[in-house]
């Protein structure tokens, strides 16, 4: 293959320009490791043999094994990178300031403002290209395997980048990412896929000028940019280039750097004891950064396993633990929750499928370090996952890379695995303000936010309209429907006023409301919850978004249903407030029939209604059942949006999809209002309107500014949130705390408490039932007296830090 301009031609226009800037031509490597020897003794002789070792073990986990490439889908993913490359060969045309026409990285005015963002991610895009290129060449049955053209123009473009912008002398500009993380990674993955192809000059100086922008001391202190999953990012930067640049020195440097990542934190950015992962502070992202971070320290693992640097930490050993406590809850049916997904959630081409499939990746080369119990177990919740996911199946997706595509598709032919089914189980995490529920055929995520935890996040041009992510917004899905809810163009079409399950101001806030990374944070600090594994209780005092609305929201997790009530709403923005029942996304065509206490509404667009109803229900959706009936305004409508309404990179494509919307308008300014509704997944008409009509099987024992709570006599349960000390029904708590009592069939029953306000340093909680023992308690419970009513007294539970405290007994 032969290409649109002479290599000769451009090192010397290249060369001529460094020359005419100040830029260096060639440089020295950081270390004096980064050279060989003329004559190396046997010891450093080792020293290189091992160094090859790991480039051979990077290629194979970079690239895949154990695949043919004329069998699908390899076939096809192989010739679209093969396509890919050429399309990037053809349009190179190397110049001053670019590498390519459509990435101009020469910024006029370079700072590290936002405008300086896109000339530095253009020069990190750069090196993506190269790397792409460099793989179509490495991978077999790309259609340019082996071309010796296409190579020798990754090189020339290495060299240019090097001597035009990425070098020791540029000072950096716009993102750090690009710098430190992105072209680093990009850079050293390519050098490793054509090591033979380069010169000893030339790896040391790509090695130099990654050095200049990831010295030791960006992995010097765990803080700032240098935490959590951009902190295995920079280490794995540091890793391969000391694997480039033959030097043990980098290596064992970064390996280091990696255990400040493992152990458990308790504030700031990391993994909580609770599986809860934080970035930036304060938002949770275990479906990006923590993806990231998965991924990340997997290949790791699997790269350095065997060598002089083998990860030995302790501290690794937890961090395997988090692929249960921690990432496992948030993927249902083969798609990741949005609510962990930050702002990644609002690009376009990626989806909570998407994001999913590279997780289910990681976990299956995790569980190749780990014990075989753990591998075992693992390995089938993944098959699970990818033979439930009807929606955007994992190995038809063309986003999946070749190498996770593999390891997938390999899962999925081992006839000795046999898939798990969806687990039934409740999780509260109280250090991100998030909760997950999955009974049999359904399974539900309810975000939140409080003084620790941001309302959304906003920065880079992403997720503008995220705003009320954290006022109580319900996802769920159904058993075998549902998977597309969230994923086909959900973010750019749906009412960013209306997600379900808020409680909002319909003030109008701006794009990007709170500025860009303020990550702005409500000032409540009653926001948590408490359950039993099975059935779960969440509160959550709410502080609207640069709003004056304040909001008491309760859930309580059942097996068929999640219980919803809303007390204390009040506001003075001279705007309407509206608790949003449900928003449910009907597709581009979707007709759904809806019934009002079983009649049938219409199914034009735009047809709206606002009538007292008792129960509804959305036809091979869900059922809702109103106690007491309520005043409910109904809505179908075509909404139309683009991407870049919503992110700054998106498209201007306009996406046109269907909804139905439910929901209670409270009116302007409201004082005091409140709602109640149970809201059953999947549930028939019949089961709803059977639920409606018996009225005995929901107790709601108080509902208003002081408490929250409801009795659920043939479940035995009780959940109750005290915003304040007192009495609901059989309860008495005299703190405000979360409560949930569940009485078992076999005579016994689980008081579960915890203090979502982080405030309570004594507690004596009453209830008015006969027991005769106690079988377990917790250490912070300092007495229990039993008889004709139970009382429990709980020590300092502030500490805590929301946690669940339980104590089991034994009813008469």
């Amino acid at each position: 293959m032969t290409t649109a301009w002479s290599r000769r031609a451009l090192l010397a226009t290249g060369g001529g320009a460094a020359l005419a800037l100040g830029l260096p031509t060639a440089a020295t490597a950081s270390d004096s490791a980064s050279r060989p020897a003329a004559s190396p003794s046997a010891e450093a002789a080792e020293a290189a043999d091992e160094f090859a070792a790991l480039r051979a073990k990077w290629r194979d986990l970079y690239l895949g094994t154990g695949f043919s490439p004329t069998a699908e889908p390899f076939k096809s993913k192989l010739a679209d990178l093969g396509t890919q490359a050429s399309g990037y060969l053809s349009t190179m045309a190397p110049a001053r300031g670019s590498l390519w026409p459509d990435l101009v990285y020469l910024d006029p005015e370079p700072d590290t403002d936002t405008e300086s963002f896109n000339f530095s991610a253009n020069m990190n895009t750069g090196y993506n290209r190269l790397r792409t290129m460099a793989e179509a060449y490495a991978q077999p049955g790309t259609g340019v395997t082996g071309d010796t053209g296409l190579r020798d123009a990754v090189v020339t473009g290495l060299d240019h980048l090097y001597a035009d912008v990425f070098n020791e002398s540029t000072t950096r500009y716009g993102n750090w990412w690009n710098w430190q993380i992105g072209a680093p990674q990009a850079l050293m993955d390519t050098c490793v896929l054509l090591h033979d192809a380069l010169s000893e000059t030339q790896k040391a100086n790509y090695c130099a000028a990654v050095d200049t922008f990831l010295p030791d001391s960006a992995v010097g202190s765990y803080t700032g940019t240098s935490t959590g999953a951009n902190r295995v990012d920079l280490c794995r930067g540091m890793i391969l280039r000391g694997i480039v640049g033959a030097s043990t020195a980098k290596i064992a440097r970064a390996v280091a750097a990696l255990s400040p990542v493992f152990p458990y934190v308790t504030t700031g950015d990391g993994f909580y004891p609770d599986g809860s992962f934080v970035q930036h502070t304060s938002i949770p992202y275990i479906g990006g950064y923590g993806a990231v971070l998965n991924d990340g320290l997997g290949r790791l693992f699997a790269l350095l396993r065997g060598s002089t640097w083998e990860i030995t930490d302790p501290g690794s050993r937890q961090f395997l633990d988090t692929i249960d406590a921690a990432i496992a809850p948030f993927i249902y049916d083969g798609l990741m929750m949005d609510n962990v997904s930050g702002r990644g959630i609002t690009r376009v081409g990626s989806s909570d499928h998407t994001r999913a499939h590279g997780v289910m990746a990681s976990i299956v080369l995790l569980g190749m370090g780990a014990g075989p119990e753990e591998n075992a177990r693992w390995r089938a919740m993944v098959k699970g996952w990818l033979q439930r996911d009807y929606y955007a199946p994992a190995l038809k997706a063309g986003s999946l890379s070749l190498v996770n595509t593999a390891r997938l598709q390999s899962l999925l032919d081992d006839a000795t695995v046999t898939a798990s089914p969806e687990p039934s189980a409740h999780r509260v995490f109280h250090n991100m303000d998030r909760v997950t529920h999955r009974r049999r055929g359904w399974g539900a995520g309810l975000s939140m936010a409080s003084e620790r935890i941001a309302h959304y996040e906003f920065g880079n041009g992403e997720n503008k309209r995220g705003w009320h992510t954290g006022a109580g917004w319900l996802q769920w899905w159904g058993d075998g429907t549902g998977l597309d809810q969230y994923s086909d163009a959900y973010w750019p079409t749906v009412d960013p006023y209306r997600l379900p399950g808020t409680t909002v101001s319909r003030k109008r806030l701006a794009d990007g409301q709170g500025g860009a990374w303020a990550n702005p944070t409500p000032d409540t600090a009653w926001v948590g919850g408490t359950g039993d594994g099975e059935f779960g209780t969440t509160g959550q005092h709410l502080q609207g978004l640069a709003s004056t609305m304040h909001a008491r929201k309760s859930w309580f997790w059942l097996d068929d249903c999640v219980v919803c009530l809303g007390s204390g709403i009040t506001s003075a923005d001279g705007a309407g407030v509206e608790t949003v029942v449900d928003n449910r996304f009907l597709g581009a065509d979707g007709t759904q029939r809806l019934l009002l206490d079983g009649v049938a509404q219409p199914t034009t667009q735009g047809w709206t209604t606002t009538r007292t109803t008792t129960w509804a229900h959305l036809d091979r959706h869900a059922g809702y059942v109103f106690p007491g009936g309520t005043g409910l305004h109904a809505l179908r409508e075509e909404r139309t949006g683009a991407w870049k309404d919503i992110n700054d990179g998106g498209t201007g494509t306009a996406n046109t999809r269907r909804y139905l919307t439910l929901w209670q308008d409270h009116g302007t300014d409201p004082a005091d209002s409140s709602y109640a509704y149970i809201l059953l997944p999947g549930a028939s008409s019949k089961r709803t309107a059977d639920r409606a009509r018996d009225t005995g099987w929901l107790q709601i024992l108080a509902n208003d500014a002081r408490r929250s709570g409801i009795r659920v006599p043939s479940l035995g349960f009780t959940g109750v949130n005290f915003w304040a000390a007192g009495t609901a029904g059989k309860v008495t708590a005299s703190a405000p705390v979360c409560v949930q009592i569940h009485e078992k069939r076999d005579g016994t029953a689980t008081i579960c408490v915890s203090d979502p306000s982080r405030t309570v340093t004594g507690l004596t909680l009453t209830w008015r039932r006969p027991v005769k023992s106690v079988l377990s308690k917790a250490d912070s419970v300092s007495g229990v007296r039993t008889g004709s009513s139970v009382t429990v007294t709980y020590g300092d539970l502030s500490g805590s830090r929301g946690a669940t405290h339980t104590v089991r007994v034994r009813v008469r």
